[in-house]
């Protein structure tokens, strides 16, 4: 499904990453692991198109979308839960979700199957549909990012630091739930 071949990427002149390859089938979840600085986030940003790499080839399927820009990118399936949560903080739950679904073909009965594909998986989101992201805990506002980028029916979820900050109980809450988007054959690739 991805394909990363001889990628290297940087800020300004500075690389950071050289030469990556990395292959992610179909299905598969794959984690990458590294230090702080490594590049991991570095990456996700290639491959979603918000950083230019200097050179090689990124494959989705067999198209390469190494120069296309992020917004054909997210149409193509690919979404990102980004470090940090980042939800918008005085819009609703379901605000946050319906920006996750901009680019959603189907209309309001495709929407609808997504807020309850969603809130299937993370029912306090549904509890809490009404109330301000911001006022969420920790754990909270990560199932929201998790659930905005799924509002896109992504066939490929890149997830930044997904546990980052959470308590143990969130973690295995949350992971549950990548386990279930696995087995119905989504794509995971974590940092």
């Amino acid at each position: 499904m991805l394909r990363l071949e001889r990628v290297c990427a940087g800020y300004g002149r500075a690389p950071v990453l050289q030469q990556v390859d990395l292959r992610v089938d179909r299905g598969e979840t794959v984690a990458l692991l590294g230090p702080n600085g490594a590049g991991k986030s570095t990456l996700l940003a290639a491959i979603t198109g918000t950083l230019a790499q200097r050179e090689g080839a990124i494959y989705l399927e067999s198209e390469n979308i190494a120069r296309e820009p992020s917004h054909r990118i997210v149409a193509r399936g690919v979404a990102l839960v980004p470090e940090g949560r980042l939800v918008f903080a005085p819009f609703s739950v379901e605000d946050n979700l319906r920006l996750g679904a901009v680019r959603l073909a189907g209309g309001r009965a495709a929407l609808r199957e997504r807020y309850a594909y969603v809130f299937g998986l993370f029912p306090r989101l549904a509890e809490r549909r009404l109330q301000a992201a911001g006022t969420l805990s920790g754990g909270e506002q990560q199932m929201l990012a998790i659930g905005r980028a799924l509002m896109s029916a992504p066939r490929l979820l890149l997830l930044d630091e997904p546990f980052l900050g959470l308590a143990p109980l969130v973690v295995s809450e949350i992971r549950s739930s990548l386990e279930e988007l696995r087995a119905a054959g989504l794509t995971l690739l974590m940092v």
